[in-house]
């Protein structure tokens, strides 16, 4: 038993640095593609007007006169030192300018999961009752929220609960009411896709024997979909949590520039711009790492859930 685990955890943690790997390289390839000259972005951005020998310099400094096989090898050296380089528009160490966005950025998306899931089981478990009509409604609901644009969808947000009625700020600042907005923009949309499939799977559990012998024990509606297809509905929900990461990280890059907030988002979004290569392999490589760690605890706790996964 002992080896099994040992074995499934090298294989997983295997899988996890060629993952990483591949994301690395993707992400340097892609960047090679983008209109516009790295080392303009070095030296200063389309708007300096660097002379040639300011180019040539900046080159030199950040190793672009090299060959691109060069390049790729140096980055993915400096990688395995713990190095993501440095920064061309902020001209400091790339570590240095994430490790303060890192933060907000987290508490907004553990804060958004948190939030998804309370509404996608409420959903869920009003989907799945006796009353067709709230089963109609709830399931119409998850569809709707699940494919509303985020930018729309924060947009409204604003109108109507911050100039309207006034009820919270339109802009992120130091107070928890500033984080209402933004955590129900990324929520929304990912408790409907949640709620679908945890929706799936209690429908599942309530048709099985199991649900069957329970009534004819006495056992009640509600009771039937909290202790036995509850369960059976976090499964697939919990095996989201990875996915549910990226998505909230992808929709960070929106939300943090709609309400002004910092973060990771909002700093990618500024780093393609400018085309600062290293900044964005950066920020990719920290979201990537934490896609892994989310899944390795989203398969951890399903383990948990369910036994038969152990």
């Amino acid at each position: 038993m002992r080896t099994t685990v040992l074995r499934a955890g090298l294989i997983r943690a295997i899988g996890a640095l060629i993952a990483l790997w591949l994301v690395a390289t993707l992400g340097f390839v892609v960047l090679q593609f983008l209109p516009g000259d790295p080392a303009q972005a070095a030296a200063g951005g389309p708007g300096s007007q660097a002379s040639a020998e300011a180019l040539a310099a900046a080159r030199a400094e950040y190793g672009l006169d090299q060959p691109l096989p060069v390049q790729y090898v140096n980055y993915l050296g400096s990688l395995l030192t713990g190095d993501l380089g440095r920064s061309y528009s902020q001209k400091q160490p790339v570590v240095e300018v994430i490790a303060p966005l890192l933060g907000p950025t987290l508490l907004l998306a553990a804060l958004s999961l948190v939030a998804a899931w309370v509404l996608a089981l409420c959903t869920a478990a009003v989907a799945t009752g006796t009353s067709r009509v709230a089963a109609w409604i709830a399931t119409a609901v998850e569809l709707v929220v699940s494919v509303l644009p985020g930018f729309w969808l924060a947009a409204v947000l604003i109108i109507v609960f911050a100039t309207q009625l006034g009820w919270f700020p339109p802009v992120s600042g130091d107070s928890a009411k500033s984080l209402v907005l933004p955590v129900a923009a990324l929520a929304i949309p990912l408790a409907g896709y949640l709620a679908q499939t945890m929706r799936e799977g209690m429908l599942t559990a309530l048709s099985s024997p199991f649900a069957v012998a329970a009534r004819t024990r006495g056992e009640s509606s509600w009771g039937l979909r909290l202790r036995h297809a509850l369960r059976h509905g976090l499964v697939p929900g919990i095996n989201l949590s990875g996915w549910s990461f990226g998505y909230l990280i992808s929709g960070a890059v929106v939300v943090e520039t709609v309400f002004a907030r910092p973060g990771l988002g909002r700093a990618l979004l500024s780093a393609v711009t400018v085309r600062d290569v290293p900044l964005v392999l950066g920020v990719t490589l920290v979201s990537a790492v934490g896609y892994v760690l989310v899944t390795v605890v989203a398969d951890i706790l399903v383990r948990l859930v369910d036994r038969r996964a152990a």
